[in-house]
């Protein structure tokens, strides 16, 4: 885990590679950022982002039809904008949502292995692909295959929480994906990425913010004690069995009845007034102004009651 960035055009060409060993010396640090990713923090996105490279790469396997690596390079604190001078211009920017969480999530890929993915997947050799932007065509099987890897991270990031990814709008120029503030802090995930002869880094950022509320669950979760987790269940279970149990007032009513004042003043004991209510349309069952059920009038003994029916179909309304 280190908190320094790549100098603004670092060379992330294939064969180019540098990669950290166990035994690396060190590591810049810079004190007016203080790495806020403790060790335990880094060591949960580590294993997820481990997963996530194993599943990437069955994936691009299995659909491309090529010998394919995907595996984790690294994983930073940066600022947005220190993420954006280090990224190629032009490349694949896709924006993504993960929800619940807050923000937005940026999913880059060096536009040379997006088109050799591309390539492959159409039966193509792969290999070097031109400097381009994608054609119509070309864009609609990116992001098909996107949505694949998408759900593959859903599954992966399944241990730290549930979310759903949704790929968004695709940007050539990383200065227009405006995502967040120059200076928020995100999380920068770095995969190495080969596909057949081609090899690049594709990077992953998300907001810190949401890392870290994902990651306090997880805190949350592992700092109960067995006996702290059973009574957790057992308060819910009681408050869930006292809310089954609660009872709440349930009315039976017919459609409205508009009348005039005068009339309303005028009624007395014997007058029959005219529901505005169909024959054949059952009444409504509501709680609370919510209506929960359709039902049609009769006795239980001699008591007034309701039968509960199926809801009205919509052409039975009009």
């Amino acid at each position: 885990m280190s908190s320094s960035s790549a100098p603004a055009g670092a060379s992330r060409s294939a064969g180019r590679l540098s990669r950290r060993s166990k035994g690396a010396g060190p590591q810049p640090y810079d004190f007016r950022r203080p790495t806020k990713l403790s060790r335990e923090h880094a060591r949960t996105l580590q294993m997820t982002y481990e997963t996530f490279a194993r599943q990437y790469t069955t994936l691009l396997t299995s659909s491309l039809r090529a010998i394919s690596q995907v595996s984790l390079v690294s994983i930073e604190q940066l600022s947005y904008d220190e993420y954006i001078a280090q990224i190629g211009n032009p490349t694949l920017l896709t924006m993504v949502t993960l929800d619940p969480l807050p923000g937005i999530t940026l999913f880059e890929l060096p536009l040379d292995m997006a088109l050799a993915c591309i390539d492959h997947l159409l039966g193509g050799p792969g290999g070097p692909q031109p400097q381009r932007q994608l054609s119509e065509i070309e864009t609609v099987l990116f992001r098909g295959m996107l949505d694949r890897v998408l759900g593959e991270f859903r599954y992966s990031f399944d241990a730290v929480k549930k979310i759903e990814p949704k790929a968004g709008a695709i940007e050539y120029n990383p200065q227009f994906a405006q995502a967040a503030a120059p200076s928020d802090p995100m999380v920068v995930v770095s995969l190495e990425v080969k596909v057949g002869s081609q090899e690049c880094i594709a990077t992953m950022c998300l907001p810190f913010a949401a890392v870290m509320l994902a990651l306090q669950k997880v805190d949350e979760a592992l700092a109960l004690t067995p006996a702290e987790r059973a009574a957790k269940e057992t308060a819910l279970r009681n408050v869930t069995g006292g809310l089954l149990g609660a009872k709440l007032p349930v009315v039976v009513r017919f459609g409205v009845t508009q009348m005039y004042p005068e009339q309303i003043v005028a009624l007395e004991p014997g007058d029959v007034v005219s529901l505005g209510h169909p024959v054949n349309r059952p009444l409504t069952v509501s709680t609370n102004g919510i209506t929960l059920a359709h039902a049609v009038p009769g006795n239980h003994g001699a008591r007034l009651a309701c039968l509960v029916v199926d809801p009205p179909r919509e052409d039975a309304r009009r």
